[in-house]
């Protein structure tokens, strides 16, 4: 017989459903069995418990039905439960409880009245849908980019395999219809929603579809020009660069940036320029420039 879902869960059964919500998620970190390397099999166990209490407590529709006790810490529907509190005999026996002032009317009027609601209620109880259960998934800036099979462990230790689509964005939700927790009395199970963490890159970071990298030049590439090659989410391209390149001037590589899978559309990369001074100015290039200063005074402070 599985634990009470409140004991399981460490809360009162009067707790709040932000308060079950801290507790489960609390609970779940410190079990999940990626996290247990060194005692996985009974982290798994307790974390199927936590799992489970909370499938019940922390779905508001479940938590009236077993605080009615109308299913049981499992989710299973408890047989007989009109007649476990009925009181009398005779052919109306169970249909009142303790307390309760049935007059001939209210016996007719729940016959043929209210006996259709109470069972139309018994059935949503008895089939009830799965709760949609919760992962997150960490993938790092380039898997995000181009798309990557990944895989999920699951509360129940088992794993669920899944293909993420190229240009999935930081905080996006992927859906996987029916792979939640099963439906109560055969209904359709719930789904799992997985969200996306991605990583940060140390060259590039991503605006939208768009891509944005800052690339260092020497002060010669930047006054004569050059063809230099630049990174991107797909390999190194080509850039050709103009004499008289200046620091913050912005290149857009077309259709070089993330392509959402979503919408079609692919993005770019936009190329941002930095000259780089060499570490130790030697004696000839401080004597050209200073020479040059004395004719070519220009003020980009203007």
């Amino acid at each position: 017989m599985a634990e009470d879902p409140y004991k399981v869960l460490g809360v009162p059964r009067d707790a709040p459903d932000e308060e079950i919500r801290r507790a489960y998620r609390k609970l779940a970190k410190q079990l999940h069995p990626d996290l247990n390397p060194s005692n996985r099999a009974a982290a798994e166990e307790r974390f199927k418990k936590v799992s489970a209490a909370y499938d019940i407590v922390g779905d508001p529709v479940k938590r009236k039905q077993y605080d009615r006790g109308e299913i049981d810490a499992s989710g299973e529907p408890r047989r007989g439960f009109h007649r476990a509190h009925a009181g009398g005999t005779g052919p109306f026996a169970g249909r009142s409880r303790p307390g309760d002032d049935f007059g001939l009317g209210d016996i007719f009027s729940d016959l043929f009245g209210g006996m259709r609601g109470r069972r139309a209620e018994g059935d949503r109880a008895a089939f009830s849908r799965g709760r949609d259960v919760r992962y997150t998934l960490e993938m790092d800036f380039l898997e995000a980019a181009a798309g990557a099979k990944k895989r999920v462990t699951m509360p129940d230790g088992g794993v669920l395999d899944l293909t993420v689509p190229e240009g999935v964005a930081d905080g996006q939700v992927l859906r996987l219809k029916g792979k939640g927790s099963p439906g109560l009395g055969g209904s359709e199970p719930g789904d799992a929603l997985v969200e996306i963490k991605v990583g940060p890159h140390p060259q590039f970071t991503r605006s939208g579809d768009d891509i944005a990298l800052e690339l260092a030049i020497t002060i010669d590439e930047a006054v004569l020009g050059a063809k230099i090659e630049v990174p991107t989410i797909s390999g190194r391209v080509q850039l050709a660069l103009p004499k008289g390149t200046s620091s913050g001037r912005v290149f857009r590589l077309k259709g070089k940036g993330v392509r959402n899978a979503a919408t079609g559309h692919t993005g770019d990369q936009l190329v941002s320029i930095r000259i780089v001074l060499p570490d130790k100015i030697d004696d000839q290039l401080a004597y050209f420039l200073s020479e040059w200063r004395q004719s070519h005074r220009y003020d980009p402070r203007r």
